[in-house]
């Protein structure tokens, strides 16, 4: 399966995606600029990389959800291509109104970077069937505006549909977010957006390969 990945201005971690895709998958993935309108047919997983897209101006991800590839992208999302947003990538898709809810200031109102622990919720998604329901995973975070937030009615519909994803596990929730809510799906099921980094925490050499499972499903990579 082919990939691509998003680059903007900003967004600084498009190198340790490219890096993991590669290793998981066996072929570098295309990079996608943000003027470009279109996205080559044979790509079946788009990954928006984290870092800070336009400075965060405005808020994080606003400019960014505004972008020419940005439609390329919904377009490919409705013809059933999985996306993938990571931290920032997550906050752009939230912007760009193909997930729901919203990313606001850590409650801490600091800038928090470490590990934690995430409970994988729904394990049938197309990039969570590496792991089992209820399993535990590491992996690190880093940002300022991490903070999920949904509405009442929202919230319960995605709890009845499996669209929240990941959660802070054991307490280690680091922003505030409702719920404990670390990472969400859309309702078809094809577009995941997460705040903490899975790339970085892939091999050995990261200390532990807890994240390698989601690029693996999305990959349709899982060892049998």
């Amino acid at each position: 399966m082919k990939s691509a990945v998003v680059q903007l201005p900003g967004l600084n971690r498009d190198r340790d995606m490219i890096a993991a895709l590669t290793k998981i998958s066996g072929q570098a993935p295309v990079t996608v600029w943000q003027t470009e309108t279109e996205i080559a047919d044979d790509i079946d997983l788009i990954v928006i990389p984290g870092g800070f897209s336009y400075g965060d101006y405005l808020r994080c991800g606003a400019i960014a959800a505004r972008m020419p590839v940005m439609q390329a992208i919904k377009a490919k999302a409705e013809k059933g291509v999985k996306v993938l947003g990571v931290c920032n990538g997550f906050q752009i898709l939230v912007e760009a109104g193909m997930l729901p809810g919203a990313l606001m200031m850590n409650a801490s109102l600091k800038f928090v970077c470490k590990e934690v622990k995430l409970e994988v919720v729904n394990s049938e998604t197309d990039f969570t069937r590496a792991y089992g329901k209820g399993q535990i995973i590491r992996c690190p975070v880093a940002h300022h505006e991490g903070n999920y937030f949904v509405d009442q009615d929202t919230l319960k519909s995605m709890n009845d549909k499996g669209q929240v994803v990941f959660r802070y596990a054991d307490g280690t929730n680091p922003n505030g977010a409702i719920e404990d809510i670390a990472g969400v799906i859309n309702e078809k099921g094809n577009v995941l957006g997460m705040m903490p980094h899975p790339e970085n925490l892939i091999e050995a050499a990261h200390g532990g390969n807890d994240g390698r499972g989601i690029f693996a499903s999305a990959l349709d990579v899982i060892a049998a």
